[in-house]
């Protein structure tokens, strides 16, 4: 122990305390679990304020120690006080007494009543949610997952819309910058972010290819040349040169980082050019594979997305897939136009270090 006096009290005062039955139980009990001063009362059948008292005594003197949780305290045996000689023939002495009668025992018995109400409140009928709603606590959970992620300085939203994927994005970057080219999109986006309280994401209204966002993602990547990763969500079915877009997006990654492109696949919905201003009608994997070579982007990997994960919207109907692509390292050869593109593999490739979401 530190210092018998100062840790346990004297040892006159020891003796003193351990001299009472009643205190021998209390730290026989609170050696065995750490239990709240009610819990200790009803082990005991004593009145809860005369166990206080004990319990307050016993403290003092460094023999047991407590822990708020609200209106509750709780009581349990202190390292220091375990080492000490007459403590611990105190502690013998006080679970022959618990052990006879009764209240050791039924520790568990009192422990186990803590989670009753838990139980009670989880196992009353609710409500059903809808299976395809988030959870309003995924902002959380993505902060729970982000160290997991190597580089995370710096994410760019291109085409963010009103915001949607910030949601995903701003809990995991430490910087985010969001692009879009139409000021009533923006103003949605900013309402959202005010609303979450992203203080480090921010709006830049222009085209992905002008000297204004390209400045933005500069200054903020600080040096580093560019994003770690650009995200793009259904953006390239709207452009009409998809080619000029993802070349854009490729200028906006750092040497090493990764663009990331969510994209429908081929289809011939008709409908959503004129109900969604559709230019194209999604692209097979072989021609976005073509798309980020042209880019300058290498090691393209494409993977489907499962239907389940395409939300509500008009164009959930449809097969959606994401392409991964890295730009090459400063000192690496530039891709060239004429390399023969990549595929859809039947297993696709492992993810990048930092993935994709949907909107």
């Amino acid at each position: 122990m530190d210092g018998a006096a100062e840790s346990v009290g004297s040892r006159w005062e020891l003796y003193r305390l351990l001299g009472e039955p009643l205190r021998l139980k209390l730290l026989a009990l609170a050696a065995a679990e750490e239990l709240a001063i009610g819990e200790l009362a009803e082990l005991l059948g004593e009145a809860q304020p005369n166990v206080s008292r004990q319990v307050g005594a016993m403290r003092k003197a460094g023999l047991l120690a407590e822990r708020k949780q609200g209106t509750r305290v709780f009581v349990f045996l202190p390292e220091a006080a375990r080492g000490d000689a007459v403590v611990a023939d105190a502690l013998g002495a006080g679970r022959a007494l618990v052990e006879e009668d009764g209240s050791l025992a039924r520790v568990a018995e009192i422990v186990g009543a803590r989670e009753l109400a838990t139980r009670e409140h989880f196992g009353r009928p609710r409500e059903a949610v809808p299976v395809s709603q988030l959870p309003p606590e995924l902002p959380a959970y993505l902060t729970a997952l982000a160290p997991l992620i190597a580089e995370r300085a710096v994410a760019v939203d291109a085409g963010t819309g009103d915001g949607s994927l910030l949601d995903v994005l701003a809990p995991v970057f430490a910087r985010v910058v969001a692009v879009d080219r139409e000021e009533a999109q923006l103003a949605r986006a900013r309402e959202r972010i005010a609303r979450r309280g992203w203080d480090h994401v921010q709006l830049v209204c222009g085209a992905l290819d002008g000297a204004e966002v390209r400045a933005a993602v500069r200054k903020v990547a600080r040096g580093a040349g560019g994003a770690d990763v650009v995200f793009a969500s259904r953006v390239l079915h709207h452009a009409p040169k998809p080619g000029t877009v993802l070349r854009a997006l490729a200028g906006l990654v750092r040497p090493g980082g990764y663009v990331v492109v969510i994209e429908y696949d081929a289809h011939d919905d008709e409908r959503l050019r004129a109900e969604q201003a559709d230019v194209w009608l999604g692209f097979a994997a072989d021609e976005l594979a073509r798309l980020a070579h042209e880019a300058g982007l290498v090691a393209p990997s494409i993977a489907p997305i499962p239907s389940a994960r395409n939300g509500q919207g008009p164009d959930r109907h449809l097969a959606w897939h994401v392409l991964v692509a890295t730009r090459p390292a400063a000192d690496a050869a530039p891709a060239s136009s004429s390399r023969t593109p990549s595929t859809r593999a039947p297993s696709p490739p492992a993810p990048p270090r930092a993935k994709a979401s949907r909107r």
